[in-house]
């Protein structure tokens, strides 16, 4: 397995025991890298201690930032990547969600507090003022935003999904723009305007549910 993952933590099992399983993994060669998801950063610390780890992995983008603050410098401390998932904040910079949208129907974000029609209609607004940012460049909502994760931090790798090739190929040709630092203050600056409207997900024991 080139890289496995805990997705994450148990709390009943120590992260040095964890380390210490999936190092053995390696010798035995099961196991080429390991990482993790979800870790604060004392476990992040205790995690690579005894196995060094290559990547982390965390939802992170422009309405979900505190990994900038809570593991950004342990993982670049210690040469750890970090892998976002749902960069494009789980469809919403995709600029195909409305109030409208059926999520109640085999779709687990309709239980989830920001995706809620409410939830939706007032988050709208963050999307049009990235979406007004894109236009000036001739970039799309999803563009911008995987741009920014992109030229921020550049040991971000993005982790997006598709269910359709054009979105695919749209995705893909965010490499293809460049932003400045005046970009990426300004496309900050615009989002934050708008506050976030629902709680995010229950991370932790979502992950039950999703593997």
């Amino acid at each position: 397995i080139d890289l496995y993952y805990q997705h994450r933590i148990d709390r009943s099992v120590p992260m040095a025991e964890v380390a210490d399983t999936v190092a053995r993994l390696m010798q035995e060669g099961k196991v080429k890298h390991w990482g993790v998801s979800e870790l604060d950063a004392r476990h992040i610390r205790e995690a690579h201690a005894v196995c060094p780890l290559t990547a982390v992995e965390s939802e992170y983008h422009l309405m979900f930032r505190k990994p900038e603050q809570e593991i950004f410098p342990t993982l670049q401390e210690l040469g750890i990547g970090m892998v976002a998932y749902s960069p494009l904040w789980r469809g919403y910079f995709g600029n195909t969600l409305t109030e409208y949208s059926d999520l109640n129907t085999n779709d687990i974000r309709g239980s989830w507090p920001q995706f809620t029609p409410e939830a939706i209609r007032a988050n709208t607004r963050i999307v049009e003022a990235l979406t007004a940012f894109g236009k000036t460049r001739g970039m799309t909502t999803a563009q911008v935003a995987l741009s920014w994760m992109l030229h921020k931090f550049p040991f971000v790798v993005p982790l997006f999904g598709t269910t359709k090739f054009a979105h695919l190929e749209e995705d893909l040709h965010s490499v293809d723009f460049s932003l400045s630092v005046e970009d990426i203050r300004q496309i900050e600056e615009a989002v934050s305007a708008y506050p976030v409207v629902g709680e995010r997900y229950d991370a932790f024991n979502q992950a039950k549910v999703e593997y």
